[in-house]
């Protein structure tokens, strides 16, 4: 019998987040990309056996810019976090690129990106 993995993919989600050590990074909200990629279902063509993308974009929208974050990894982690939350998720990978990064050299992005797994 084939393991098949299905995957669930959220690409460019861009959210005004406070994230950094700097005091002018914790004044005021900066744009974050993140990229998500979860495990679900995909045997059915029922969207009650399966991660709704759009119901769990609509429930981590409100949460993450209410709180402070100062590393990327950490801000990953919450992101992981909340998305493992969701009942059919057993593990999920979240790419994070903070555009503008506050550094002396002309950069895009700076990022992580991380992977976790239901307990």
């Amino acid at each position: 019998m084939t393991n098949h993995q299905d995957r669930i993919e959220i690409r460019g989600l861009e959210l005004l987040l406070y994230c950094g050590v700097l005091p002018e990074e914790q004044a005021r909200r900066q744009p974050f990309l993140f990229d998500v990629d979860l495990s679900a279902a995909g045997a059915s063509d029922d969207l009650e056996q399966t991660v709704n993308y759009g119901a769990l974009i609509d429930q981590l929208n409100p949460v993450l810019p209410g709180e402070r974050f100062q590393l990327l990894e950490r801000l990953a982690l919450r992101m992981a976090e909340l998305v493992l939350e969701y009942p059919l998720v057993d593990e999920v990978t979240v790419t994070l690129a903070k555009l503008r990064p506050p550094v002396a050299a002309h950069v895009d992005t700076t990022g992580v990106s991380i992977h976790r797994r239901r307990s």
